[in-house]
């Protein structure tokens, strides 16, 4: 194994080191795996917001929920058990129908990730 050794030269002062033949491939590649290592730490991935939902409860069994006038799930088959649609953030109008008729109809306005409660108000219950 070869030791490195020191020559200083010239009136400026310069010293040179000289080592072993794969001493600056090694220093090259440690550099390079940390400034690599380094560059995935700053870029990591943003946590995605929760889903935007209306939550409908107190509709009847066998009613259907439409979300601007397009069906959003199957009917209702168990009382008491709410109905979650996943929809984008903004104005939306929800309509729980019963068969060809509207039993509840509502504007409603969700922000980002809100998870908005409707409690339906019919005589159906």
């Amino acid at each position: 194994m070869a030791v490195g050794r020191a020559h200083f030269s010239g009136l400026r002062g310069t010293l040179l080191l000289s080592a072993s033949p794969g001493t600056p491939l090694k220093a090259f590649l440690i550099i390079l795996l940390l400034c690599v290592s380094g560059c995935s730490w700053f870029h990591r991935k943003a946590h995605a917001p929760d889903p935007t939902e209306l939550i409908v409860v107190g509709a009847p069994v066998g009613s259907q929920v439409f979300v601007d006038g397009v069906q959003a799930g199957q009917p209702k088959e168990i009382a008491k058990q709410p109905q979650e649609v996943e929809v984008t953030p903004g104005t939306h109008i929800l309509e729980v129908r019963v068969g060809d008729t509207v039993a509840y109809r509502e504007n409603t306005y969700v922000t980002p990730g809100e998870k908005h409660v409707i409690s339906v108000l019919s005589g159906r219950n």
